[in-house]
């Protein structure tokens, strides 16, 4: 029930945003007087092979435009008349344009067209992150809460913080909320200092000139000593394995003591066994090699669990990612900040457009080989995951607010075959004075449809292998 539960949820939410998605394209051509000959959720062939297995599950022809939903649940399209995209190529669009094609339009027009679908995911992801805000509120932590004072990183520990320290005025002030901690305002101040309390005495720490700037780089500075306990167990891991279960505290692992969440991570980092040094392509052209690498093997430790009153000694196994398996719920009770209707749309906006900072930032640490394109780049399967199990709204649609700001972040990335490729050639026509020939833009859809495709048999094939491999299975 569970899985159903999950497939349904990434079902709608897809067919939302991609229909919401298309709806900008069909809807700015329509506007410029451009025929639509089909507007599909999902595709009707087997993408990217226009003439392969067509067939739709739904479809209704109403004027010049087919409207539809397919059987292939990956994406959807508008069929643009005078257009070259997966439906239509060069050789198709041999004749003279007539005036109602796109290709007989004006380029801004057409760059418009090509930007609506964009626009549309970006609206869509404020209003549902504003209607959020609005219906829902905010959870914070409030102050009062942060019993047991603060755990700096690094960078705070540079600053003059440490461990069990109290912040109980920013500037002078007291405050109420904790990520005020952290308020715009406060950071950008030159003159910010923190006031904490350290054994029954009372120090002022002030920041630096480029605090701002090393906050980014440093991913914050301090964060509440939170207490916890196990709010759910996934299935088929080592905590599931080992006997845990949902409302267990974590009282040690081994012999190190486990009061705060913070020392239940570093006591599994450091319980992590050393990976082989092998890339992630060595070890699939192993397995396709048939040479067997054996995994590395996990180092197993005891648990002490604190469960209704009793404790209990269990025996769980770490891998090379330093988790076990379960999710935990922090014991700091949290409060709710309330919103307006007109409140809540600056706020949703905010929300919305963090979205595609975290994606900035994600890729530049790709990019730099920070973080695993590997273990970054999900697919269906780990969408739906994130879903869950159970149908909760407000997590559904946090959700799928913010995979329609990633998918308007990813289509307008530069790659021909999505929206961006097509506004590039576009900004390249109304600087030049002149558009790249249709063969030209025929061939560019063809590479960036074998880059997609390349992304896809990624996601969808290859990572699942070398995660079954890499798991010994």
């Amino acid at each position: 029930m569970e899985i159903l539960t999950m497939i349904g949820q990434l079902l709608l939410g897809l067919s939302i945003l991609v229909g919401i998605h298309e709806f900008g394209h069909f809807a700015t051509a329509k506007y410029f007087k451009i025929r639509v000959d089909k507007f599909y959720i999902f595709f009707d062939f087997l993408f990217p092979l226009p003439s392969v297995l067509n067939f739709a599950l739904l479809k209704k022809k109403i004027g010049d435009t087919e409207y539809g939903i397919g059987w292939f649940p990956l994406g959807g399209y508008v069929a643009i008349h005078g257009m070259i995209d997966e439906t239509q190529d060069a050789e198709a669009l041999a004749a003279e344009p007539q005036p109602n094609e796109f290709r007989a339009k004006p380029a801004w027009q057409r760059l418009i067209v090509m930007l609506g679908g964009i626009i549309m995911n970006v609206i869509t992801g404020i209003v549902i992150f504003a209607l959020v805000v609005f219906v829902y509120g905010e959870s914070y932590i409030p102050a009062s809460e942060v019993r047991d004072g603060i755990q700096p990183n690094a960078f705070g520990e540079e600053l003059g913080f440490k461990r069990g320290d109290k912040i109980i005025k920013i500037n002078g002030r007291p405050y109420d909320d904790f990520d005020q901690v952290y308020d715009q305002d406060v950071v950008l101040d030159k003159n910010t200092y923190y006031t904490v309390e350290r054994a029954g005495q009372f120090i002022d720490i002030s920041t630096p000139p480029d605090f701002a700037t090393r906050l980014g780089e440093n991913q914050g500075f301090v964060s509440p000593l939170t207490r916890f306990v196990v709010d759910s167990v996934v299935p088929k891991t080592a905590a599931m394995k080992a006997g845990l279960r949902e409302g267990d505290r974590i009282v040690k692992v081994g012999n190190q003591p486990t009061p705060f969440y913070v020392d239940f991570k570093e006591a599994l980092t450091s319980l992590k066994p050393e990976a082989k040094d092998i890339s992630r392509l060595q070890q699939f052209t192993n397995w396709l090699r048939g040479i067997s690498v054996p995994p590395v093997p996990p180092k197993s430790t005891s648990l002490l669990v604190e469960r209704g009153g009793q404790r209990v000694t269990l025996q769980v196994q770490v891998d090379e990612s330093g988790t076990i398996g379960f999710l935990p719920k922090s014991l700091i009770k949290t409060g709710t900040h309330k919103y307006g209707l007109l409140e809540s749309v600056p706020r949703g906006a905010e929300k919305a457009f963090s979205v595609i900072t975290g994606q900035i930032k994600a890729f530049g640490k790709i990019f730099r080989n920070e973080i695993s394109a590997m273990k970054s780049l999900g697919g269906p399967i780990e969408i739906a995951q994130q879903y869950g199990g159970q149908w909760i709204w407000e997590r559904f649609w946090i959700l799928t607010g913010s995979l329609s700001m990633v998918l308007a972040f990813m289509n307008l990335l530069p790659i021909p075959a999505l929206d961006g490729g097509h506004v590039i050639f576009l900004l390249y026509e109304m600087i030049a004075g002149r558009k790249p020939s249709d063969v030209f833009l025929e061939n560019a859809q063809k590479v960036g449809t074998l880059l997609i495709l390349s992304l896809m048999l990624f996601v969808l094939v290859i990572k699942p292998v070398l995660g079954a491999f890499n798991s010994g299975s």
